[in-house]
């Protein structure tokens, strides 16, 4: 894809709101994976659909002239409604990070439950305009851990296949990757690995690599290079704007409603009531509004559909949903840490956002670790790692009648069995190094972020609280398509799963259900 084609593409337009009263065939809630799959699926088969989504289009240039904000200068467009950023590295070099920024309706969701923060994308491509692009497929052996009850055949002969090419996973020029100043950072961290022993792998990233190289040249915007990722991505990345929206827009028969936020789902004449509130950038609500949709797919990503329907079960707006609604929430096992190298293992001043090597320990130890970025624009001497470690805990939302809130059960101690999976990777490396881990990343003394998931993943997994598609029992017509169906683990970071598992399921309901 060359440079001229890389303009953020429009995904949704103000005019495009729903209105009161209005009738449709299908309403999808949420605007990432797995509702874009869903919206583009349906409508190809002949199916009205109409799109609401709590965060913005993202398609309006500020006043610097860029959609999103930089990942080292974050402004009001990094954080969802919060007065002062939440950085998962909160601290550097023992001084706190973290600023004050106006209130607005910002890319970054913080989500904080007792015991954890939740990171998620808040506009329209969801987590796909903040993730690091890694698209990595599981390797089969260890599909059984993910979804027992769905066949590996048809997802690795079919639907696995498939995401990739819609998502444009590809990996880097390997000649490219061993030569560029921006990836010295990782190549630290393969040569690190390699010394202990570990098995490292590249890994397919959903990064236009052709505009990368571009930037590493001086004839494109800097993108990349230029640290954009935790807060948005303005050039080389495919986020779903690129990728499944344009297509989705192209059918002609999908709408889609910005600054959207539903908060009702009852039965009625047919199909279903849904009260949606339509919200400003400062997230107060300007109008309530009222739409009865034929059948409902719940797409508000692994909190936000479990959220909604544990509290649609226990305030008796959906009472026959199963005791299953809420359980078998996980965090991936996400934990990050960072290493402190010698003077002569230097990792770059430039370093690329978009990673693309991990560190797979996944059979011996439990554990498989991006080799992630710290684009400080200057030398830090540091590796810096997201782990993704086998871990049995799961957490249940329940709704607070107190609080009028759904909560979290998770328990922060929980995070112990996903630091000793990492450890297995991370002590030896110190130990044949002779480094040590950085204590400065986040907080006073803390090794360990032990605090956070770039990863929810269930709160109504396929197969319990859904039949083996999706769909909801207990009301038909109501179905589930994005990470919640996942038990709380996809091995490998979770896209390309959440992605192809959207496809086979809407392949099954529209062939039975429409």
């Amino acid at each position: 894809m060359g440079a001229a084609a890389l303009a953020v593409v429009p995904a949704a337009r103000a005019s495009a709101a729903i209105a009161d009263a209005a009738v449709v065939p299908a309403l999808v809630i949420g605007t990432g994976y797995g509702g874009c799959v869903t919206a583009l699926r349906l409508a190809e088969a002949g199916v009205d659909v109409h799109m609401v989504e709590m965060g913005m289009a993202w398609d309006t240039p500020g006043s610097d002239g860029k959609i999103f904000a930089n990942t080292t200068t974050p402004d009001q467009r990094s954080f969802w409604l919060r007065t002062k950023t939440k950085q998962p590295l909160s601290n550097f070099l023992g001084f706190p990070i973290d600023k004050s920024i106006p209130r607005y309706t910002g890319v970054l969701d913080a989500e904080e439950f007792a015991g954890i923060t939740v990171y998620q994308g808040r506009g329209v491509g969801g987590g796909s305009l903040v993730n690091g692009g890694m698209a990595v497929t599981p390797k089969r052996e260890t599909f059984g851990e993910i979804l027992p009850s769905v066949d590996p055949a048809e997802m690795y002969g079919t639907y696995y296949p498939r995401a990739n090419a819609e998502l444009g996973a590809a990996l880097v020029r390997p000649e490219w990757f061993e030569s560029t100043a921006a990836y010295q950072y990782a190549r630290v961290g393969r040569k690190h690995a390699q010394r202990s022993n570990f098995p490292y792998v590249f890994v397919p990233t959903v990064y236009d690599w052709d505009y990368m190289e571009q930037e590493e040249a001086g004839t494109v915007p800097e993108s990349a290079l230029a640290g954009e990722i935790l807060y948005g991505n303005n050039h080389g990345k495919k986020s779903l704007q690129k990728t499944y929206l344009p297509k989705i827009r192209a059918t002609g028969r999908v709408t889609i409603s910005a600054l959207h936020r539903v908060v009702s789902v009852v039965p009625a004449s047919g199909g279903y009531l849904v009260t949606i509130e339509q919200l400003d950038t400062t997230g107060g609500v300007v109008a309530t509004k009222q739409v009865t949709a034929a059948k409902v797919f719940f797409a508000a990503g692994s909190v936000g559909t479990s959220k909604l329907l544990v509290k649609l079960k226990a305030t008796g707006a959906l009472p026959n949903l199963n005791g299953e609604v809420g359980a078998g929430w996980g965090d991936n096992g996400n934990v990050m840490c960072g290493r402190a190298n010698h003077l002569w293992d230097p990792t770059g001043s430039l370093q690329s956002a978009i990673p693309t090597l991990g560190i797979d320990n996944w059979a011996a130890g439990g554990a498989f670790a991006e080799v992630a970025p710290l684009p400080t624009g200057f030398e830090t001497f540091a590796s810096f790692y997201l782990s993704i470690t086998r871990t049995p805990n799961r957490a249940r939302f329940t709704w607070n009648p107190a609080t009028n809130k759904v909560d979290l059960s998770w328990q922060t101690e929980w995070k112990q069995v996903s630091i000793a999976a990492a450890k297995t990777i991370f002590d030896k490396i110190n130990s044949k190094e002779g480094t040590i881990y950085r204590t400065d990343l986040f907080g006073v003394y803390k090794i360990w972020g032990d605090h956070l998931t770039y990863h929810p993943l269930g709160g109504a997994i396929l197969g319990r609280a859904t039949d083996n598609h999706g769909r909801l029992h207990g009301h038909p017509g109501l179905y589930v398509v994005d990470g919640a169906l996942i038990p709380g683990t996809t091995v490998v970071n979770p896209f390309v799963t959440i992605t192809a598992l959207a496809e086979r399921n809407i392949a099954r309901i529209i062939a039975t259900d429409f």
